[in-house]
């Protein structure tokens, strides 16, 4: 692992500290219908003590805003004019990302990405430190050869501890030449770059103006699910996304 004095952890100290000030500051309608959606009691319906000053119409809105539906983004999978997209936001350390990944995404995109229903966006949400940090950056490396997904599915094919070394440099490499990156050198160049940076600072921003705190988090349109939840909630939520949105 780097020292505390690398490089990469002064990137990692730099990151938090704007994140840590932009998630202070946050005041968007977006955050206000996130937090009122999940901040639920017994019952399952929203706490009455959140205070909400946007109209339905408007909240939906601003969450469906979030889709980037760019045809030429690395990191997603499936149409840009799908109907339903799910934005999730993930952590490669993360053991229940992990989870979905391995055992409930595949089954979504066989019955919905290739059925041209469902688009998937990644979001890079490091957020248990630096080997989460590399890892997020040396995927999103991968992407610009067209090797994020394969990359995606090599860091997640086991689980092990956190900042333990199973994302170290020698790790990672491993990873890219496994899910077929051909320009190694290239692939190092952009992990360092400040592209790299900047683009997973956006994500991360996007995700906690949403009020995301843990991994992995994602949005259905319009609708939250947090967590690795089984694969009928998923289903049930895209079917009910994809009705809406006829």
């Amino acid at each position: 692992m780097p020292s505390s004095s690398s490089p990469a952890a002064s990137r990692v100290r730099r990151r938090n500290r704007t994140l840590a000030a932009t998630a202070a500051g946050l005041t968007a309608v977006v955050a206000a219908v996130l937090a009122l959606t999940l901040d639920d009691g017994p019952s399952g319906t929203a706490s009455q003590d959140s205070a909400d000053t946007s109209t339905p119409d408007a909240q939906s809105s601003a969450l469906l805003a979030l889709a980037r539906r760019d045809t030429d983004d690395p990191l997603a999978v499936g149409d840009a004019d799908a109907p339903v997209v799910m934005i999730e936001y993930s952590d490669f350390q993360c053991p229940y990302c992990g989870k979905f990944a391995r055992d409930t995404e595949p089954e979504l995109i066989r019955s919905y990405v290739d059925e041209g229903v469902l688009r998937i966006e990644w979001r890079n949400f490091p957020i248990f430190g630096e080997e989460s940090e590399q890892a997020a950056r040396a995927a999103w490396a991968a992407g610009q050869q067209g090797k994020f997904w394969e990359f995606h599915d090599q860091a997640y094919s086991k689980t092990g501890k956190k900042n333990t070394g199973a994302f170290s440099t020698d790790k990672l490499t491993a990873m890219a030449k496994a899910a077929g990156v051909a320009d190694l050198d290239k692939w190092r160049a952009d992990l360092d770059s400040d592209a790299a940076d900047t683009a997973i600072r956006r994500d991360q921003n996007e995700g906690y103006s949403l009020g995301v705190t843990s991994t992995p988090a994602f949005l259905v349109n319009d609708v939250p699910v947090l967590g690795a939840q089984p694969v009928g909630t998923f289903k049930q939520t895209i079917e009910a996304a994809a009705k809406a949105a006829r």
